[in-house]
């Protein structure tokens, strides 16, 4: 069930439903709370008070009294009296000036004529009654309902309560009625009701003319006050971890990011969705912006059915449906109902998704090609003829070990400096990447920059590859493409295959392909299984099957992944970059179901300090330690 009802309704002018009646009746009804009365006592009061303290001069020391003469108003004046008469009952029950009082006293004098209450503190109900008799327009009427338990544990079983919170959401109420804040009236009254304690509002604008209240407005009312009446509750569950509710989203969230790593590693092969993306990349335009919002219907269409293609894939499945498992039970505080599983094509908090899908119809229509490697794995390739010591070659790996001590690790360090100092390139090639890393000392890419230099200049092949991609990072203490781009050409004339690899793969982006195939089948020969497997792209793009089995055979046998995945489809080749789209679709995916789990678990708790220190006070004050399905239009409330 439902955090929070919020049913609403409106009475329309002439109608067979007055709005006056209404109002009389919610704020006079059986049960509803009468809010404490500010204006002056009475005479009437005045002069009970007078007798009664004289007679009974015990009810002095009452905090009742207390009350009355640091604040004489009529409700506590109220207060006093019925007070003092209860205590005093068997005296004052027989005095006929008493009970000819008790049996006469005025409402307004015992606890005030009606419950309402508005903007103002004092609400006249006649002036009221005949403002709405007058009105022109609609009165829209909402009934905020809470169960007894929450009600009473978060402090809205008292009228003053929930009129602090109407008060405060006001220009949210008129903002979602559609009404000029300045021209919005309202009035409400709490009824203490057993099971669901609830408050009756009716709103309209001065001007007959405004207001309307779609769907979305409604629900907007019912998350603002959703947000303000359980904030309190939230802070305390995330903050002091309820332990229901903080082992459900943590498991979920741990399996779902599991889900999404799996999702990460997976290839997806989908001739079905490799057809499609074909057809979406003929239809797209040679100009303009490609963006889904700026495509047809036909081509939007299209794309929809893309995306619901990749929920055929059960990693894809398994991930939506923890997420929206996850969804669940974070939004248990907004809705009562089971969250609809849409289509994924239809879940808006997805939508990236579709534009990740038109990037790639364009990459097949342009002819482009991916690059399925990283820096760290082509570093890996650089350095496949390592020479040097077995010595020094255990003293890195103590270096890098993280299983001994931080002290263990830097007197290892310290002994490959000597050797470093002593002039070995293959140590100073070592000290480079511990200060280029971290881990052992604090990361300085300066410094890494120079002991790299130092190995480079002594023609070490693997330093001269790691000191180009240092220049041609994008940090800026270092970064020198132009010197970078000279130590890659070096690297690459003697041999390097990774820096060979990296000279191809960045003329292919420039759109080079004869110099690029040229460097790549250069590394290929020195054993790159990255540049044999683009190699075996480019005869696929070009449509030499055989030539692209070839390479991809030589990468497969190496353990490339994506290599094995075309050989595997064999008799069934088609352009590389749609029969990688699904895999890189994967990538997108998984990287929105994590940012939204992030987002989903973070909802409602994003606080200013002033505010966290406000909803503390007050819950310490209550003692608190440490779709639109039931929301229903109408008027056939029973509350």
């Amino acid at each position: 069930m439902a955090k929070l009802i919020v049913k609403s309704g409106y009475i329309k002018p002439g109608g067979s439903k007055s709005a006056g009646g209404y109002l009389n009746y919610i704020g006079t009804r059986e049960r509803v709370e009468i809010l404490p009365d500010d204006c002056p006592p009475t005479r009437k009061q005045e002069q009970l008070i007078q007798k009664l303290m004289k007679d009974f001069p015990s009810a002095k020391g009452r905090p009742e009294y207390d009350a009355y003469s640091e604040q004489p108003t009529k409700y506590n004046a109220s207060q006093l009296i019925t007070q003092a008469l209860e205590e005093n009952w068997s005296e004052v029950s027989s005095v006929e000036g008493y009970a000819k009082y008790i049996a006469n006293r005025p409402r307004a004098e015992r606890i005030g004529s009606h419950g309402l209450f508005g903007d103002e503190d004092y609400v006249n109900l006649d002036a009221a009654m005949e403002e709405l008799k007058n009105h022109g327009g609609n009165v829209w009427t909402h009934i905020l309902s809470l169960r007894r338990e929450d009600a009473v544990r978060l402090g809205y079983d008292h009228a003053d309560t929930w009129r602090d919170l109407l008060r405060s959401k006001r220009n949210e109420l008129a903002a979602a009625m559609n009404i000029p804040v300045d021209h919005l009236r309202w009035y409400a009254a709490f009824h203490d009701e057993g099971h669901h304690p609830h408050v009756h509002m009716m709103a309209w604008s001065s001007d007959p003319k405004e207001g309307y209240l779609s769907e979305e407005g409604l629900r907007q009312i019912k998350s603002q006050m959703t947000n303000e009446i359980f904030q309190m509750e939230l802070l305390h569950i995330y903050e002091d971890k309820s332990q229901m509710r903080d082992q459900l989203v943590t498991q979920a969230r741990k399996e779902l990011s599991q889900l999404a790593r799996e999702l990460t590693n997976s290839i997806g092969d989908s001739p079905r969705l490799e057809q499609k993306l074909m057809e979406l990349a003929k239809q797209l335009p040679d100009h303009g912006k490609k963006s889904y919002g700026y495509l047809p219907k036909a081509q939007k269409k299209l794309v929809d059915e893309i995306v619901d293609e990749l929920t055929a894939f059960p990693v894809v499945r398994d991930c939506y449906r923890k997420w929206m498992e996850l969804q669940h039970q974070v939004e248990s505080y907004y809705k009562g109902t089971p969250i609809k599983e849409l289509p994924l094509s239809q879940q808006k908090e997805f939508r990236s998704i579709k534009n990740a899908i038109i990037h790639e119809a364009e990459r097949i229509r342009m002819g482009r090609l991916s690059f399925e490697d990283s820096e760290a794995e082509l570093e890996l390739e650089a350095e496949q003829s390592l020479p040097g010591n077995n010595e020094l070659q255990e003293l890195r790996r103590k270096t890098q070990n993280d299983m001994f001590s931080l002290e263990y690790r830097q007197n290892a360090m310290d002994e490959l400096k000597i050797y470093a100092e002593m002039g070995s390139a293959y140590a100073q090639y070592c000290m480079g990447k511990i200060y280029r890393d971290g881990g052992t000392v604090i990361p300085d890419a300066e410094i890494a920059k120079g002991w790299f230099e130092k190995s480079a200049a002594k023609n070490y092949m693997p330093a001269q590859y790691t000191l180009a991609d240092l220049l041609l990072s994008d940090d800026l203490t270092v970064q020198d493409p132009d010197e970078g781009w000279r130590w890659m050409r070096t690297a690459a004339e003697n041999e390097n295959c990774a820096a060979q690899y990296r000279i191809g793969k960045d003329a292919l982006r420039s759109g080079d392909r004869e110099f690029a195939a040229d460097w790549f089948s250069r590394a290929a020969d020195q054993g790159s299984q990255y540049a044999q497997y683009m190699l075996g792209k480019l005869y696929l793009q070009d449509g030499q099957s055989e030539k692209a089995v070839e390479y991809f055979s030589m990468a497969a046998a190496q353990g490339n992944t994506y290599a094995q995945f075309f050989l595997g489809r064999q008799d069934q080749l088609n352009h590389p970059s749609a029969m990688l789209a699904a895999t890189r679709l994967f990538r997108s995916l998984s990287s929105m179901f994590r940012d939204n789990a992030q987002k989903q678990v973070a909802r409602g708790v994003h606080i200013d300090q002033k505010r966290r220190r406000e909803l503390i006070k007050k819950r310490q004050a209550l003692g608190i330690r440490g779709s639109v399905q039931d929301e229903t239009y109408g008027y056939g409330q029973s509350m």
